[in-house]
């Protein structure tokens, strides 16, 4: 028997089927860094329309987690794709480095007596050393970006840059001092932003607690009566007994009803709807006497159950029935609600009591309490209460309470003189901040679009912001006092200028260390410096003006404005929020054209990622396991519009879709062994049909996965590119095209026909994937003939080789459809018959079809070439009438006869022919492989 291999067009590569991820990747990164990609990305796109996604810095503290990696792919992705659609699309990465969190950390690990001076060089330091670790591993994950000059909060001119950002909003009339009650952490030392704030269940003793009348003749006035028989008594009730030393006051909604109801002893004033349920919490039985509405209540005077001073009734719309009497004691220094109420009423700021130390120990001058922390005190009260007769219930109850989110203890409200960004103050042009923030919002595109109402909720109905902290590691607030008024001083924009000059060159530690004589000369006794620092989150939100604007300017031809943020979804009260409002008080609009927000990660089972449950999926873990491009893989492939599902499992199924398109693009390369582009692709109008419809699908799709980028439907891109290799090559095209591929001549026209195509498909697919699989689509892109191409796909655009078909082809898009119908339903004919014995390979197989008459001319139209299209040895075609006993198949005017062939197999091209043995001088061939063998070539026109 002759040996025909040598004749046969077999594929090679050295692109290996399996992809060994995890050890290639690392030598591909150095590589892209030894040719400095990033930088030479930079160059080719000069000039080029800006796209600007400014990055959300990270908190330079600890190793990156898997929402880390999640949120820097994403990012990545779309700058990949961005740059492929034409844009300059450059990425600064970003970090977060002053803060409570790192300034702890240096505390825990050198102690808490070091100084001021010490503590900011020591934070600085681990700062640093925190980004260093998180930068390597966001590169190991095939990001790309300005690695080598990111921008950093710390960094001197970033600080400087915030310092100036701040006296815009100065000079606009944000900024104020006062007392309110904010987010206070007895750990922290500190208010803390909504941002910090979490909950969390707590126990706490619920009382109620009567207040006796002291004004009976207006109480019985309020009700219609003449007089009053017993005493009479308010009755609130509360979870924070130890707010009760500094009650001022109680609330009663005015539209509310309230009855006065005689329990025997005395009365009590309770709202209506709550009677039934408060006896019975007191045990006690009683009779209403009388009702009437909250506002007949207003300003009659209670007495304090513990000290000698009134608590007049207010009347506020925060009042509620849910639970309680309907009666709201009022502590201004640890509310919000109470605190307004009072200051509406005529409160002073110097009326109000602040008992409550930063450390939360009562004052030592508070009688019974002082010099106890509130959580040791709260039993004293309740005690003090009973005693005084004056606790008529007390239970302990379960409910979510606000936590620090670093420490995971409780927090209160607790007024403070701070300093504030006022929401309802107008600037010049007569508008407030939070009207220019919810005019942004409206301005905004949101991808998904819940964002939009959840942010438009958080601006509506937040309270002015506290920027103040109490901290060493942060930049300051360089305000100077006057000792006197406590007003600041009046050229405050100018001397913070002069600040954040010597900050530029000094960084925070200029302020610090300044003398107020440098600035203030003279005038220096009169004034005091401030020490407080600013909020993180106005660090991360002015970076729009001192990192885009500043430090890492990057000339966007529509202005400082972002194209992008992108965040996950706890960001509409983090970045996002402080990014808004800076944004609107220094240029009057959102710094964001569009936010994207995704969800956090969870397990399979939709639990939060926890050591204790064991399902932490760590991004290190993967990347040395299964690579980055699988990682990267499933987060393009998981809807990041909610919580996004992850496990070793779900991985390992990822990896087998990865598997497909990689052994897809193998199969591409393969077959394109011995193709010179330069020389041997072939003019749409010279190849086969089934290459022009195989580039017009690839051109079609490539138009899809523009848009699905474009539109931030990453797993519409997977999907597509999927189910593309799964079904129209791998189902389809590819399956059809072996057999020309391997047995024609290989300088033949039908040859470089397919592998013209094939050419034009790798071309495009390799970038459809680059934003995704990274590693494996330069992989694919140095492994492509030809040597016309860049040094990186990633220094390429969108491929502009691809064609489509014209509407007037004769075979195109509508006939190759339904040849595609036909072929899937013998394919499903062909399959059954094999599972009952009836027949082996397809290629033995003789295929009998009967068909309508729409379909008999379709598959007239190819001739002797329908059965390359079948991959049967023979295809007889019968009208649909003349089926008696023939297969019925899913296609309707289609029936299947299938039949062992009784003809010798081709040992060439393994079609069963009845013109085999027909050459003397190859007898194992059939016609058509002697032709390929030792003739001109056999001609195709279609397949």
């Amino acid at each position: 028997m002759t040996d025909y291999k040598s004749t046969l067009n077999l594929p090679d590569t050295a692109f290996p089927m399996r992809g060994n991820l995890a050890k290639r990747e690392p030598d591909m990164l150095k590589a892209w860094q030894d040719m400095g990609l990033y930088e030479q990305i930079r160059k080719v796109s000069a000039g080029r329309p800006k796209f600007i996604l400014h990055d959300g810095p990270p908190y330079a503290n600890g190793n990156i987690h898997l929402g880390h990696a999640v949120n820097k792919v994403l990012k990545d992705i779309i700058i990949k794709a961005k740059t492929l659609d034409g844009f300059d699309a450059p990425y600064v990465p970003g970090w977060d480095c002053h803060g409570l969190p790192i300034e702890h950390k240096v505390e825990v690990t050198h102690g808490k007596n070091m100084g001021a001076d010490k503590t900011r060089e020591l934070c600085r330091s681990y700062a640093q050393e925190q980004i260093e670790g998180q930068r390597s591993d966001f590169i190991r994950l095939g990001v790309f970006g300005a690695w080598d000059n990111p921008y950093k909060t710390m960094d001197f001119a970033n600080e400087a840059g915030e310092i100036r950002a701040l006296a815009k909003m100065v000079e606009g009339g944000y900024v104020f001092k006062g007392l309110k009650p904010v987010n206070w952490c007895f750990d922290c030392g500190s208010a803390l932003a909504e941002a910090e704030v979490e909950y969390a269940d707590k126990k706490s003793s619920a009382i109620d607690v009567a207040f006796e009348c002291k004004e009976v003749a207006k109480l019985a006035a309020a009700f219609g009566l003449n007089t009053l028989e017993k005493p009479a008594f308010a009755v609130i009730w509360t979870t924070t007994p130890w707010t009760i030393p500094a009650n001022q006051a109680m609330n009663v909604h005015p539209e509310f009803e309230y009855a006065l109801v005689d329990t025997g002893e005395r009365l009590l004033l309770l709202a209506a709807d709550l009677v039934e349920s408060a006896l019975a919490r007191f045990e006690l039985e009683g009779q209403i006497v009388a009702k009437t509405a909250g506002k007949s209540l207003e300003l009659i005077a209670f007495q304090h159950p513990i000290y000698d001073r009134e608590s007049p009734i207010y009347l506020a719309d925060y009042v509620a029935l849910d639970a309680g009497t309907g009666i709201v004691h009022s502590a201004p220094a640890y509310g919000e609600d109470d605190f307004a109420s009072c200051r509406r009423y005529g409160m002073a700021f110097d009326q109000i009591l602040n008992l409550v130390k930063a450390d939360g120990v009562y004052v030592e001058d508070l009688e019974f309490f002082g010099g106890l922390s509130i959580w040791d005190a709260n039993p004293e009260i309740v005690e003090k209460l009973r005693e005084n007769d004056r606790l008529l219930d007390h239970t302990v109850i379960t409910h979510s309470y606000m936590h620090c989110w670093r420490h995971k203890t409780p927090l209160i409200y607790r007024a403070t003189a701070q300093w504030f960004v006022g929401m309802d103050r107008t600037s010049s042009d007569g508008s407030s901040l939070r009207e220019k923030a919810l005019n942004a919002i409206e301005e905004t595109q949101f991808v998904p679009n819940w964002g939009k109402p959840r942010l438009h909720s958080m601006i509506a109905n937040r309270p002015d912001w506290c920027i103040s902290r109490q901290r060493n590691w942060g930049v300051p607030i360089p305000f100077f006092l006057n000792k006197e008024s406590g007003e600041l001083h009046p050229d405050t924009v100018t001397l913070m200028e002069q600040v954040a000059q010597r900050v530029e060159q000094e960084g925070i530690e200029a302020w610090f260390k300044l003398d107020g004589a440098e600035l203030l000369g003279a005038e220096a006794d009169q004034y005091e410096k401030v020490t407080d620092t600013l909020d993180v989150w106005f660090d991360s939100g002015t970076t729009h003006w001192h990192v885009l604007r500043g430090s890492h300017e990057m000339g966007h031809d529509q202005g400082p404005r972002a194209d992008l943020y992108l965040e996950g979804s706890d960001q509409h009260r983090g970045w996002f929020h402080s990014s808004l409002l800076t944004g609107c008080a220094i240029d009057g609009n959102a710094p964001y054209r569009a936010l994207l927000t995704h969800g956090f990660t969870v397990d399979e089972k939709g639990y939060k990622m926890s050591k204790s449950l064991g399902n932490v999926i760590v991004p290190q873990e993967v990347t040395d396991t299964l690579g980055a491009d699988i990682l990267r893989l499933w987060i393009a492939s998981t809807d990041y519009s909610g919580e996004m599902a992850v496990s070793k499992q779900i991985l390992q199924r990822t990896a087998d879709a990865y598997r497909r398109i990689r052994n897809t693009s193998r199969f591409l390369l393969a077959n394109l062994n011995g193709f010179n582009p330069e020389t041997d692709l072939v003019s749409p109008e010279n190849m086969l049909a089934l290459d022009r419809w195989a580039v017009d699908a690839t051109a079609r799709l490539q138009e899809k996965v523009k848009v699905a980028y474009e539109q931030y439907r990453f797993l519409d891109v997977y999907q597509q590119v999927h189910h593309f290799c799964v079904q129209e090559l791998g189902g389809f095209y590819l399956d059809i095209i072996k057999d020309r591929q391997y047995t024609t001549k290989a300088d033949s026209l039908p040859r470089h026909s397919c592998q013209t195509a094939l050419y034009h498909i790798a071309q495009a697919l390799t970038r459809w994937i680059a934003p995704i699989l990274s590693f494996t689509s330069e992989e694919i892109y140095a492994a492509l003939p030809g040597v016309e191409k860049q040094k990186s796909v990633f220094l390429d655009t969108w491929y502009e080789g691809l064609f489509e078909l014209s509407e007037h082809e004769e075979l195109g898009r509508a006939f190759w459809s339904r040849i595609l119908d036909v072929k899937s339903a013998v394919n499903k004919a062909l399959e059954a018959a094999r599972n009952e014995k009836l027949v082996k390979a397809s290629l033995s197989t003789e295929a009998t079809l009967f068909v309508s008459d729409e379909i008999m001319e379709d598959l007239s139209r190819l001739g002797d070439e329908l059965r390359f299209v079948l991959i049967t040895s023979d295809v007889i075609l019968k009208p649909l009438s003349h089926a008696e006993n023939a297969r019925d198949t899913e296609l309707d005017g289609l029936k299947v006869e299938l039949a062992i062939s009784s003809h010798t197999k081709c040992e060439r091209c393994w079609h069963h022919r009845e013109d085999v043995g027909h050459s003397p001088e190859h007898p194992e061939l059939c016609g058509r492989c002697v032709e390929n063998v030792a003739g001109e070539g056999e001609a195709r026109q279609f397949a």
